[in-house]
């Protein structure tokens, strides 16, 4: 695992090519979710995601949420009836907290992220940021909070490297 602290004296631009650089590499990236740090990786990557289960030391059964840029994206991997549409719309396009919803999968992002009854549970981030890093690569992010299973979120950090050992 390697350990780069992105400065926020750096541009936009640089810490958007350093992210999806780490992505593209099916690498495990830390970044601030609507409420919390996450873990993220590509949702199309089973590799990394299955290294966010074992950093975790979280059980495989229990599915990670998918962060899609907008409703058009999440069309590609849940089906959508029209009344649900309409209730994502007004959900999703309001300032609301951030929701998830959990649908019927389309199967075509890594098989870890389907629950046992092939559904998938996604997310519309409010940050513009996460907006931005999804729309940039043009897929799916895997998003969960950065913590070991049963201890509390990390919220510093400044502790992460001790949190999360390196790995071997």
């Amino acid at each position: 695992m390697h350990y780069l602290k992105i400065d926020a004296k750096n541009n936009e631009g640089v810490i958007f090519r350093k992210i999806i650089s780490t992505l593209l590499k099916e690498g495990i990236v830390v970044l601030p979710t609507d409420t919390i740090y996450g873990l993220s990786c590509l949702a199309s990557s089973s590799r990394a995601i299955k290294r966010i289960y074992k950093l975790k030391e979280r059980n495989s059964g229990k599915p990670l949420i998918v962060l899609v840029s907008s409703l058009a994206m999440l069309k590609k991997y849940a089906f959508i009836s029209s009344d649900q549409h309409s209730i994502l719309k007004k959900k999703w396009g309001g300032a609301n907290q951030p929701t998830t919803v959990i649908l019927r999968s389309r199967n075509n992002l890594a098989h870890e992220l389907n629950g046992p009854d092939e559904s998938l549970a996604a997310r519309l981030p409010k940050s513009n940021f996460l907006i931005k890093i999804i729309k940039k690569k043009g897929a799916p992010l895997v998003s969960t909070s950065l913590n070991l299973i049963k201890r509390e979120s990390l919220l510093d950090l400044r502790f992460f490297p001790h949190y999360f050992p390196r790995e071997k």
